[in-house]
């Protein structure tokens, strides 16, 4: 079987093509990709039954390390998840739904993504949400995208306390663009506000911020808002959704785009992904939002409706009109959403950010009782904070996790100078007798 089996084109119509777009050859085509990250081969072994196939997937995963406690966060977090969020979101009407195309035979995918809109919008404080986006770090860049436009300017300010994951997918989104992105390094765990008052001026789209911060650290933005909109500028804020169960939300705090990632809402790790990124603002900036919007209306009888009232991409509108790429949203994922927020209940969403808050507190309290563990104590905090450790944080966290404790992140690869830093997360899930165990390991690892 030769290559032309696979390839629909003559090797006299390949060779037009190439001319076509100015290459001598295909290897000239390719010239561009080191030689050392070229497939030589795929290598692909004899195929396999279905039966045969699941098995060795099996026997893949065996190898994951099993049973950690995990102490991790940073953007990802380890939340129970109610089991009526499987059992809903499996059923065959969500589970098998593709993108509503055609509202007519899609009311009940378009409710449910309605709702959603409604539930982020009752979370964040701000008038209007869109039906999802893919996950935190892409919401920020859209968020910041949306600024850009709104204000026809082409400068941002971003707090080094941002996630360092949405700083360089923002960094990304921006990088063929007549952009320039100011980023303020931070101050003891915060945004430098003395630094960011000398770089503000009237050129400024927007300020980037997130609420708890990286290192866990708690802040008001209030007085900050009315700083940045005095420039005429915007405020874009990172926020961790159960946070805001016992949090001040971005639109009371004067915020203009609020964007987070929903992994944390009823979606499991799944090693990174997938999870959904919401986006929410004020109604102003409607028209400046990405993806889709769906709106309640009637039909000819007065009957409720649903329908996507706002496309925003190419495919739906004039390319230089479009806001964003953004086509299919993770609408099942943001559908977990949906339910968790809906199983919790406000009080319940208060009840477990309380919870989280307070395991927090005591595990913060015994760590620092250890001797040459530090605690940064420029704010409060509510279920991350940051530790200073008398041993570099990678050496100890590879440590223990030997012993079966996923200890946090370590900082050395985002921040330069802070090799001894980590960044520890205690969620609802850890007990008492974990919280204790791993004071105790890390206590022995400081001492050896």
């Amino acid at each position: 079987m030769n290559d032309s089996h696979y390839c629909p084109h003559t090797p006299e119509e390949i060779s037009e093509m190439l001319s076509v777009i100015g290459v001598a050859s295909v290897e000239e085509l390719f010239a561009p990709i080191p030689a050392a990250l070229r497939a030589k081969t795929f290598n692909l072994p004899p195929g396999q039954s279905e039966f045969e196939t699941f098995a060795r997937m099996q026997a893949i995963a065996g190898d994951n390390v099993q049973g950690l406690t995990n102490f991790i966060g940073g953007g990802f977090y380890d939340h129970l998840i109610p089991s009526v969020i499987d059992h809903l979101s499996g059923r065959a009407e969500f589970y098998t739904a593709y993108t509503p195309y055609q509202p007519e035979c899609s009311q009940g995918t378009l409710q449910a993504l309605f709702e959603y809109q409604t539930a982020i919008c009752r979370l964040t404080g701000l008038d209007v949400s869109n039906a999802s986006l893919y996950d935190g770090a892409t919401a920020c860049a859209e968020a910041a995208m949306m600024a850009l436009r709104v204000t026809g300017r082409n400068r941002i300010i971003v707090d080094g306390c941002l996630n360092p994951f949405s700083r360089q997918v923002l960094k990304t989104y921006l990088y063929n663009l007549d952009v320039e992105v100011i980023e303020i390094a931070p101050l003891d765990g915060m945004l430098n506000r003395a630094e960011l008052s000398r770089v503000l001026d009237s050129s400024i789209a927007a300020l980037l911020v997130q609420n708890p911060n990286f290192f866990g650290c708690i802040d008001d933005f209030t007085a900050l808002a009315d700083q940045i909109h005095a420039a005429g500028a915007l405020v874009v804020a990172s926020v961790y959704p159960i946070s805001l169960g016992i949090l001040k939300s971005p639109g009371e705090m004067g915020v203009d785009i609020a964007v987070g990632d929903g992994q944390s809402l009823g979606n499991p790790l799944c090693f990174g992904g997938p999870s959904f990124g919401f986006i929410s603002a004020r109604k102003a900036y409607i028209r400046n939002m990405p993806g889709r919007i769906v709106g309640e209306t009637v039909d000819k009888s007065g009957k409720r409706g649903y329908v996507l009232t706002l496309q925003a991409r190419e495919q739906h509108i004039k390319r230089q009109k479009a806001t964003s790429n953004i086509c299919s949203n993770q609408g099942l994922c943001a559908l977990r959403g949906l339910i968790f927020l809906s199983s919790v209940g406000k009080q319940g969403l208060a009840d477990l950010a309380c919870l989280n808050r307070d395991k927090a507190e005591y595990a913060k309290a015994r760590l620092a009782a250890i001797p040459g563990v530090t605690v940064l104590q420029s704010a409060p905090t509510f279920n991350e904070f940051t530790l200073f450790l008398s041993k570099p944080a990678d050496a100890v966290v590879a440590g223990l996790l030997k012993e079966g404790i996923a200890a946090g992140v370590p900082l050395g690869s985002y921040y330069a100078g802070s090799e001894q830093a980590l960044i520890v997360t205690v969620t609802e899930k850890r007990s008492k007798k974990e919280i204790d165990h791993f004071a105790k390991l890390l206590e022995a690892a400081l001492c050896n």
